[in-house]
C-alpha cells in the first residue's frame, strides 16, 4: 500500500485515483477546482483538497511529507512539471509522475530527470503500472522482463569523460541494449555490440525483474 497524491481531477486524474485507490491504495486528490470532485463518483475512498498542486499548504495539507507517489495529470505541462519539481526537489517525494501532453518537451523532462506519461490514451493505465513497478524508468513488462527508458548515468566510473560499450553493459547484467539516443538529440540508432555509450545518453533496454536493482546505477535520478 502507498500513500499517492493525484494532482488533476479531470477525466484522467479521476480515473487515475479511483484505480490505485480500489487496488488498497492511500490517495489524496488535488484540484484548484472543487466541482471537478464530482468525477470520481459516490465510491471513490480517498481523500481530497481543493487548491493548487505546486502550492506548498496545499501539498502539506494532501499529505505531501508522507507521500510515497505523486502523479501531476492535469491538462497543463507547465502545471505538471512545477508540480513534479516541488514534490521531488522540496519534498523528496521518492517517485514524481508527470503527465505530458506535449512531446517536443520530452527531451527535456529526460534530461531533467523527470518520470513521465505522454499521451492522451490509455494514461491512467500507464501511470498504474509505473507506481506498481516501484521505478520511473518502466515502459512495460513481459512476462519476467520489463522495458527500461532511462537517462544513462555514467558518473559513478573513475574517469572525466566516462564511456561504456553495449557489449560490457549487456554481458555485466544479461540484459539486452535495444535502442539509444545521443543527449543531445544529433543521433539514435539500433546498436551494435560494439557501439559506444555516453552519459546522459536516453537508453531503451530489457531487463529480468530481478536484475534491476543491481542494473539501477546506470539509471539517473
Amino acid at each position: 500500500m502507498s500513500n499517492v497524491i493525484v494532482v488533476g481531477c479531470g477525466r484522467v486524474g479521476s480515473q487515475l485515483a479511483n484505480m490505485l485507490s480500489d487496488n488498497g491504495n492511500n490517495v489524496c486528490v488535488i484540484d484548484k477546482n472543487a466541482d471537478a470532485f464530482a468525477n470520481l463518483g459516490r465510491n471513490f475512498n480517498g481523500s481530497t483538497v481543493q487548491g493548487l498542486g505546486f502550492d506548498e499548504e496545499t501539498l502539506v495539507k494532501a499529505g505531501v511529507e508522507d507521500c510515497d507517489v505523486i502523479a501531476a495529470v492535469t491538462q497543463f505541462d507547465n502545471t505538471n512539471l512545477m508540480v513534479a519539481e516541488v514534490g521531488s526537489r522540496l519534498y523528496g517525494v521518492p517517485h514524481v509522475i508527470a503527465r505530458l501532453y506535449n512531446p517536443d518537451h520530452e527531451r527535456a523532462y529526460m534530461q531533467l530527470g523527470i518520470d513521465h506519461v505522454c499521451g492522451t490514451s490509455l494514461v491512467a493505465e500507464d501511470v498504474v503500472s509505473k507506481i506498481v513497478s516501484g521505478h520511473g524508468a518502466h515502459i512495460d513488462t513481459f512476462g519476467e522482463f520489463e522495458v527500461l527508458r532511462f537517462s544513462l548515468d555514467l558518473s559513478w566510473r573513475d574517469t572525466d569523460h566516462p564511456t561504456i560499450r553495449v557489449s560490457e553493459m549487456e554481458r555485466d547484467h544479461d540484459i539486452r541494449i535495444i535502442a539509444f539516443e545521443r543527449a543531445d538529440g544529433s543521433a539514435s540508432s539500433i546498436p551494435t555490440r560494439d557501439s559506444i555509450l555516453y552519459q546522459g545518453d536516453s537508453v531503451l533496454a530489457c531487463v529480468r525483474h530481478e536484475l534491476i536493482g543491481a542494473f539501477s546505477r546506470y539509471i539517473q535520478d
